[in-house]
């Protein structure tokens, strides 16, 4: 097991890898920007290092300087946590160059699925369904018009080099597809750097399902269910829960078999998590992120498993602590992401943070950084908490979630957690009935 772990992030998630370390008794190193000198991640971890100025690109993004302070402080392996450099291949290749352990999955897996277009012809080829699309990226607009005609309108036109919504256009019939094409690749460029796009059948009503795998250097390979994360605004999710109340056991344990036989064939390593759309009763795969995600929680509360320490043991060489067959699925889980931003127009909001009194009892956590006197900084993701809830069934969920809410207290900046009060409020939020465009759909409606 190692003993000193540098933790190449900020905020809850840095929080969570460290207490997760310092359950296994691994010493941790905080990295942190001088305008994370006070955070708490900081203030807990057993060492802390200076890494650069506010702006990531000169601190969380700076690769020398987070190499040199593991070196520094002699530590043994590096855990990215999500975002920054948690999906960079190169960083993950260097850090193995450097002597240390990459805490996440084989550099040529991350760059394999790090390109959407490779990502889905992979998936293909192993067996996982796809949603019908271009072969490749698109070169022109000719091609696109060609493609288009082939898979039918309405049409998805997507980055092959990024997520989260930038370099993504509708295009519902011919007239509009030339714009949609030019403009999805100007953002692709502008967003990443890489201006290639591809092509994808647009749904209509689907739902976003994700499963959660963890495999080690052994060849085994695990399922732990999936995760419903269609209530998103401008792709980026707002509600997670598990399981799905849109699937049963037959079809969850359909798809996470499937998911299994083909990362089993690929010898991946340590978590991921295959994402699909869902609809009409058929999976499509849209990518795969080759990190922990941000909605790690609901699994780990239904399952009772700690997917930081499994990666932490993986790395080191062990083998995963459980087989498919003791996986349980317990209950029900849902979490809300906080953010720093206007619950009606999502304007950002950081600032001083006055008061905060989070919620508590049986089956309510919160993973957050966030302290009274704490200024939240605006350099960074906007995300300052997570509510997660657990129940024995998904009513039983709703009612403590709604507890919950009207527990929370975040004074001194807006925050959303009064667009959550209302999502909650809905009749087809607590009857499951929802796809990935009812939130944009409900925050137009009430704005």
């Amino acid at each position: 097991m190692f003993e000193k772990v540098l933790i190449a992030n900020r905020g809850e998630i840095a929080l969570r890898i460290h207490r997760a370390c310092r359950e296994l008794g691994i010493s941790t190193v905080a990295v942190h920007s001088t305008a994370d000198a006070d955070a708490m991640h900081v203030r807990l971890a057993n060492e802390s290092v200076c890494i650069g100025p506010p702006a990531a690109r000169d601190s969380y993004l700076n690769i020398p300087a987070i190499l040199t302070a593991a070196t520094i402080t002699g530590a043994d392996a590096i855990h990215p946590g999500y975002g920054f450099l948690s999906e960079n291949a190169d960083f993950a290749a260097m850090v193995e160059e450097h002597g240390l352990v990459f805490i996440g999955p084989k550099p040529e897996h991350i760059r394999m699925m790090g390109d959407k277009v490779v990502a889905k012809r992979t998936a293909r080829e192993l067996g996982i369904p796809c949603v019908p699309g271009s072969d490749g990226p698109i070169g022109d607009v000719a091609a696109a018009i060609a493609a288009a005609e082939e898979i039918g309108y309405p049409v998805l036109i997507k980055a092959a080099a990024g997520g989260g919504g930038r370099g993504m256009k509708v295009a519902t019939d011919r007239s509009v597809l030339e714009e949609a094409f030019r403009t999805a690749r100007g953002e692709a460029e502008a967003a990443f750097g890489d201006g290639r796009v591809y092509m994808e059948k647009y749904l209509s009503h689907p739902r976003h399902i994700e499963i959660q795998v963890i495999g080690d250097s052994h060849g085994n390979v695990v399922h732990l269910g999936e995760r419903d994360c269609s209530l998103q605004r401008k792709h980026q999710k707002l509600v997670e829960e598990s399981p799905s109340p849109a699937l049963n056991a037959s079809q969850r344990e359909e798809i996470g078999a499937t998911v299994c036989t083909a990362l089993r064939k690929l010898g991946y390593r340590n978590a991921g998590t295959v994402e699909f759309l869902y609809e009409d009763g058929a999976f499509y795969f849209i990518e795969m992120n080759t990190r922990l995600q941000v909605e790690h929680p609901v699994t780990e509360m239904i399952t009772g498993i700690d997917l930081v320490r499994e990666q932490i043991r993986i790395a080191a060489g062990g083998t995963l602590s459980f087989s498919q067959d003791a996986v349980r699925f317990a209950g029900h889980a849902i979490e809300c992401r906080v953010t720093a931003e206007s619950p009606t127009d999502f304007r950002p909001s950081p600032g001083r943070v006055t008061e905060y009194h989070p919620p508590g009892g049986l089956g309510v956590r919160v993973d957050s950084a966030l302290y009274a006197g704490y200024s939240v900084p605006p350099h960074y993701d906007s995300m300052v908490a997570k509510l997660i809830v657990h129940g024995s069934s998904r009513n039983e969920a709703l009612m403590r979630l709604r507890r919950s809410l009207d527990e929370f207290v975040i004074g001194g900046i807006e925050t959303t957690l009064p667009l959550h009060r209302r999502i909650l409020g809905t009749g087809d939020f607590v009857d499951g009935n929802y796809d990935i465009h009812w939130l944009e759909r409900f925050v137009g409606l009430k704005r």
